[in-house]
């Protein structure tokens, strides 16, 4: 399975990349946290991990760590506004659970 990112994310990943002057692409992992166990990360790559792997999509490149990508098979990325608030989103279907305020997932 895939890992995928919508045509908003890509503009706004691009724009961030742009403006920061370098970078290969971004970084999809998961860590421990929150009250459902795990939540989203995101960075910059500026060089990649040997291990990584990578998926292109829309001009982007997306690196998964393979710890994480057990997680994340089948993610897309998308990029939001709603209301006041704005920022990437994770639709994921692994997902079984989502912690009440959003912050962390369970799969």
């Amino acid at each position: 399975m895939s890992i995928s990112i919508t045509e908003n994310a890509a503009a706004k990943v691009n724009h961030f990349i742009s403006n920061r002057g370098k970078g290969e692409g971004i970084r999809l992992a998961v860590r421990t946290a929150g009250c459902s166990g795990f939540a989203y990360n995101l960075e910059f790559v500026d060089t990649p991990n040997p291990e990584d792997i990578l998926y292109e999509d829309k001009g982007v490149k997306l690196f998964v760590d393979p710890k994480s990508y057990v997680y994340l098979k089948g993610l897309e990325v998308d990029y939001g506004k709603e209301g006041l608030n704005e920022g990437f989103k994770f639709i994921n279907p692994n997902e079984t659970a989502r912690c009440g305020c959003g912050e962390s997932f369970h799969v």
